[in-house]
């Protein structure tokens, strides 16, 4: 980071011309401020890779995705049983309010030689006002419905993938916000690591011009001046500590996990990125985006949705079989069973159905339409992507550039300070232009990183 990057031969040269006032003690101070790698050890060290692990296992706006995915198998196996026969029973338990009677006619079952007529006279059989019940099943099984419940099985499968889809995006978006965040806490670190190590410098500093004031060796302006950016510093690094502090909360959110968990994270590596032709990840963002293949699946669904809106043409025909038993009640028989076809028809719908086929023909239209378009996003998505990215490489090239530059001068201007020619203020201000030189580089290197994660989300990648 900006502190691993100082030059100790800078800071050497610096302290040989306060050595006579303070010391081998004070110099040594300063080395041990600026020399990298003296940060103890942290245990705690969070990788990306572990990040993105964490994020995939314990995000809850995943979870709540992924819960639609498992819903889906279920509502698909309802549906199929509707091909299955249908069992249905009721029980009808009433008070009569008025008496049943039957009449049966003299010789209704027939007039014999010897016995005359049966029955010999008219005859009525009452069931008086009481407590009465009626049991009714019926066991059906579709025939001609069979062919759209097929249809609404494909469809529900239609459903099913297309809830997977919308879980695939959404990780892609925590996958994105994860790497973002990430890095955002590694640029903060990355700042607050640099602002601790030049707090101690300018302490330092301001001891030893306070030392060369006292003896007239340094003008009181040089004190101040040093003063004045100590202070900055010394805001700086509070501000910079809670920046830090919230973005490890943001971070930890993501994780789904405390967002108390303290932790550092990895070193950014150099920038390394293998070159990809724009035509090839034009063609791999086709293929994989999950906003393509959800509109393709919802043109599909579309085409099913018709099909079935036509299917409600067919009349419905199935196999039925029925069972009738009255209780407590006179004459009727208990039992009465039967089997047979069964065909229902709405022959006259005042052309609701046709209205409702017309509709599933304009939704399936509009879900060309929205294919299209989706194709058309997708390719300025990954365009703009690719050329950011293009970018964001250029800009590490010239940020390191002035990061070289701006070290150099300020090992040219601490030679001119040791030979008398410049004033101390005029080395600090060197030292300030090459740690904003060195904080640029660095900027540069996260935007390259982040620009890398938002191309390859353009490009449809999970992780």
């Amino acid at each position: 980071m900006m502190n691993n990057h100082r030059p100790l031969t800078l800071l050497a040269r610096l302290c040989s011309r306060t050595m006579r006032i303070m010391g081998l003690t004070a110099c040594a101070v300063i080395l041990a401020a600026a020399a990298p790698g003296q940060e103890p050890a942290n245990d705690d060290v969070l990788t990306l890779k572990q990040a993105l692990e964490i994020a995939l296992t314990n995000n809850r706006s995943l979870k709540i995705a992924s819960l639609d995915i498992d819903k889906s198998p279920w509502e698909l196996a309802e549906f199929k049983t509707k091909r299955l026969p249908a069992f249905n029973s009721s029980v009808l338990a009433s008070q009569l309010l008025t008496e049943i009677s039957f009449t049966v006619k003299a010789g209704t079952f027939g007039d014999y030689p010897g016995t005359g007529p049966i029955p010999s006279h008219d005859t009525k059989i009452t069931t008086p006002r009481r407590p009465t019940a009626l049991v009714m099943s019926q066991v059906t099984q579709p025939l001609s419905q069979i062919y759209k419940i097929n249809l609404g099985v494909q469809a529900g499968k239609l459903n099913t993938s297309l809830t997977g889809e919308k879980q695939r995006y959404q990780r892609q978006a925590v996958v994105k916000q994860v790497k973002q965040a990430y890095y955002a806490v590694l640029l903060a670190e990355s700042a607050l690591d640099a602002a601790q190590a030049s707090v101690k410098q300018y302490e330092e500093v301001d001891r030893v011009v306070l030392q060369r004031v006292s003896q007239e060796a340094a003008l009181r302006s040089e004190s101040l001046d040093v003063k004045a950016k100590l202070a900055n510093e010394r805001l700086q690094l509070t501000q910079l500590k809670d920046t830090l502090d919230s973005r490890k909360e943001t971070l930890n959110d993501l994780l789904g996990r405390d967002i108390r968990t303290d932790y550092r994270v990895e070193q950014v590596p150099a920038e390394s990125f293998e070159e990809i032709e724009l035509t090839s990840a034009q063609q791999k963002a086709l293929a994989s985006r999950p906003e393509l293949r959800a509109a393709q699946l919802n043109l599909r669904r579309a085409e099913f949705d018709r099909r079935i809106a036509k299917a409600d043409l067919i009349p419905d025909l199935g196999v039925a079989f029925n069972y009738l038993s009255p209780f407590n009640t006179e004459f009727v028989p208990k039992n009465i069973a039967s089997v047979g076809l069964e065909l229902k028809w709405e022959p006259w719908d005042w052309g609701r159905r046709k209205a409702v086929v017309n509709q599933k023909i304009a939704v399936q239209n509009q879900a060309e339409a929205q294919v299209r378009d989706t194709q058309s996003k997708i390719l300025i998505d990954v365009n703009s992507r690719y050329r950011k990215l293009r970018e964001s490489r250029a800009q590490i090239a010239v940020a390191n550039a002035g990061r070289e530059a701006a070290r150099q001068r300020l090992v040219e201007m601490t030679h001119k300070y040791e030979e008398k020619a410049v004033l101390l203020r005029d080395v600090l201000a060197e030292r300030a232009a090459a740690a904003s030189a060195d904080d640029q580089y660095e900027q540069a290197l996260l935007s390259f990183w982040s620009a890398r994660s938002e191309f390859e989300q353009a490009m449809g990648e999970d992780q």
